[in-house]
Formats: C-alpha cells, sequence, structure tokens
C-alpha cells in the first residue's frame, strides 16, 4: 500500500487558540501542514496563533466554532477543508471540564461536557469520514484520567473522555480500508492555563508522576504530529498514555 501522503498537508486543530491544541497546530504547520484552527471566545489568542503560524510559512486560518453547538461541531470540518482546498488530518483537541462531588453536579453540567467531549467529537468524526482521502489521520485527545484511575471529583469529565475509546476502535476499523488511521492519545497532567504546573492542586499531581514534573504542551503535540505523519501509517485504534509515568 502507497503510505505517501500528500505534501503540503492540511490540518483541522479543534481548540486551537490555546494550550495544547495552540502547540498541536504550531508543530503541525512546522512539519509542513497548512492548519485550520477553532475557537469560541478569545479571538485574540486564536490570531495570535494563526500569525505564529504563518511565520512558519504555512497558512492558517481560525475559525469560530462552538462545539457545543452540534452545527457548529459538524460544519466546521467542511468548512476547513473549503478553506484549505481539502483535509488530511482532524485533531480533536476541544473538550472542557466540570470537576466537583458527583452529588454537585447537575443535569445541565453533564449535558454541556457530553455536548463538547463526546457529541461533538463524533460529529467532527462523521463529517471527517465526508471529506478525508487516502492516507488521512484522525487523532482525538482524551485523558489518562480516563485510562487509569481518577480521582475523587472527576467522575464527568473522565466518564465524558472514556467514550472516545470507544469511539476510536470501531472507527478506526470501518475507515481502515481508506488508509484513514483513528488514534486516542491520553495525556497526563500538563502545563495550561487550566491546570498550571504552579497551581493549587499541582504538588500532588506532579508528586504521583515518576518524571516528578508536569508535562509540556509540546511533548504533547510532538505525539499528535507522529500519529499524523507517513510514519505513523500502521498505528491505528490505537491509545497511547503520555502522563510522565503516573501509571507505571
Amino acid at each position: 500500500m502507497n503510505t505517501t501522503l500528500p505534501t503540503p498537508r492540511t490540518a483541522l486543530v479543534t481548540g486551537g487558540s490555546r494550550g495544547i491544541g495552540a502547540a498541536t497546530a504550531l508543530r503541525l504547520a512546522r512539519d509542513g501542514a497548512d492548519v485550520a484552527l477553532t475557537y469560541v471566545r478569545d479571538e485574540h489568542a486564536a490570531k495570535e496563533v494563526v500569525a505564529a503560524i504563518e511565520a512558519t510559512g504555512r497558512r492558517a486560518v481560525a475559525l469560530r466554532a462552538d462545539s457545543a453547538d452540534p452545527e457548529a461541531a459538524a460544519s466546521v470540518v467542511h468548512r476547513a477543508a473549503a478553506e484549505l482546498g481539502r483535509l488530511d488530518i482532524l485533531v480533536n483537541n476541544a473538550g472542557i471540564g466540570v470537576l466537583g462531588p458527583i452529588g454537585t453536579l447537575t443535569p445541565a453540567d453533564a449535558d454541556r461536557v457530553l455536548a463538547v467531549n463526546v457529541r461533538a467529537v463524533f460529529l467532527a468524526c462523521r463529517a471527517a469520514a465526508e471529506v478525508l482521502e487516502q492516507g488521512g489521520r484522525i487523532i482525538s485527545l482524551g485523558t489518562a484520567l480516563s485510562r487509569h484511575a481518577g480521582g475523587p471529583g472527576s467522575t464527568l469529565y473522565a466518564m465524558s473522555k472514556s467514550a472516545l475509546s470507544g469511539l476510536t476502535k470501531p472507527l478506526a476499523r470501518e475507515l481502515g480500508p481508506r488508509g484513514i488511521t483513528v488514534n486516542l492519545v491520553q495525556p497526563g497532567a500538563v502545563d495550561t492555563d487550566m491546570n498550571p504546573a504552579g497551581g493549587p492542586f499541582a504538588e500532588g499531581q506532579r508528586a504521583a508522576n515518576a518524571l516528578d514534573r508536569f508535562g509540556t504542551t509540546e511533548e504533547i503535540a510532538s505525539l499528535v504530529a507522529y500519529l499524523a505523519s507517513a510514519e505513523a501509517a500502521f498505528v491505528t485504534g490505537s491509545e497511547w498514555t503520555v502522563d510522565g509515568g503516573h501509571s507505571a
């Protein structure tokens, strides 16, 4: 089978205006991809990522899309393909976390988390299946909390991310005959503005890791970039835990 990918490639990174998403969008650009990224509110941050991508010589576009809106979650894939001319890589990075004791979590909390973390990913994958060509890539971002035991207060978040395992494996078999790979990355404690390495809950997370530190967004992006590359053409239906040895 020919595993050669088109050059340049094109990618859509949801939630690409900050954190792991921004690092991934920039890494894919440095590896030769034109990139579309989505944002919800922080247009300024999205424009900064676009400028950083364009500084590498690649094309970039920021698309406003709220993953909680089912129509937007699906249509942004087609918008990205139209803006870039085609779509080769989908990175499902956008996600939210609502944490707390289960008794404090409301039906509205559950609806919101499941809409963004589960339904939006499913709808984006469904849309991507319509536009990705031979050799396409779908990579989703989960959490090591759903792969291994999470702590109290993480029930809703871990449950929502666990659903991505159930999506990844059968979708990999469904799209495999077209040479499209589908994989899931499970990050552990990563230094972002949502979970800073200097935050109030950081000490326990750091101590639980074999490496005694937080990961960086660039380290997660490097794994996503590998899964998006031609070298990973035989890797599909798999889960990749990158948690600094928390589960060791």
